[in-house]
C-alpha cells in the first residue's frame, strides 16, 4: 500500500496562499518540508509548480494538469492529468502532497498521514486548505515554534494519522 502524506502549512482559518504564492517567510518549516519530502516523489498542481522558481533538488515532482499539451524542460518531472494518475506513479514508497487547495481536498481521501503547520494568525487568501475531519484523524504528535526574530508567527507542527490505520 502506498504511505501518502498531506504536507502543508496552513493559517488557523486555514489559509493556504494568495495570488500563488505563500502569506508567510518561516524558515524552520521550509527546513522540515525540505527534510520530510527530499528523496520521495511529491504531487502538486500545476499551479503550484509553477509558483517554484525552479524545481525543488532531489525529488520527482508529479504535476497534474488538465492541460493535455502542457510540458516543462525538466527532468524529474511527471506530468499527469488527475489524481488518480498521480498516484499511479507511486508505487511501495513514501509520497507526498504538497498543493494546492484542489488537490489536497481531492488527496485527502488516499492520504494516511496529514503534516501539517498551523500558523497562528488568520491570513487573507484565495486558496484555502479543507476541514480536517477529526472523526477520520487523529493528532499523533504537536510541537509548538514560537515566534521570533526569524519568524513574524508562532506555529506548531501538528501530525495526524488516518482513524482507520490504526
Amino acid at each position: 500500500m502506498n504511505n501518502i502524506t498531506i504536507i502543508a502549512a496552513v493559517a488557523e482559518n486555514n489559509a493556504l496562499g494568495k495570488d500563488n504564492d505563500l502569506l508567510w517567510h518561516l524558515p524552520d518549516d521550509f527546513k522540515r518540508f525540505k527534510r520530510l519530502t527530499i528523496g520521495h516523489k511529491i504531487i502538486m498542481g500545476r499551479k503550484t509548480f509553477e509558483s517554484f522558481p525552479k524545481p525543488l533538488p532531489k525529488r520527482t515532482h508529479i504535476i497534474i494538469t488538465r492541460d493535455t499539451h502542457y510540458s516543462v524542460p525538466y527532468e524529474d518531472c511527471i506530468i499527469v492529468h488527475s489524481l488518480e494518475d498521480a498516484l499511479k506513479q507511486v508505487s511501495e514508497e513514501n509520497a507526498f502532497i504538497i498543493g494546492g487547495g484542489e488537490i489536497y481536498k481531492q488527496g485527502e481521501a488516499f492520504a494516511n498521514v496529514i503534516e501539517l503547520t498551523r500558523v497562528h494568525a488568520s491570513m487573507e487568501a484565495d486558496t484555502f486548505f479543507p476541514e480536517i475531519d477529526v472523526a477520520c484523524w487523529k493528532l499523533m504528535k504537536e510541537e509548538h515554534h514560537p515566534k521570533d526574530e526569524k519568524h513574524k508567527h508562532a506555529f506548531t507542527y501538528l501530525t495526524y494519522a488516518r482513524v482507520e490505520d490504526f
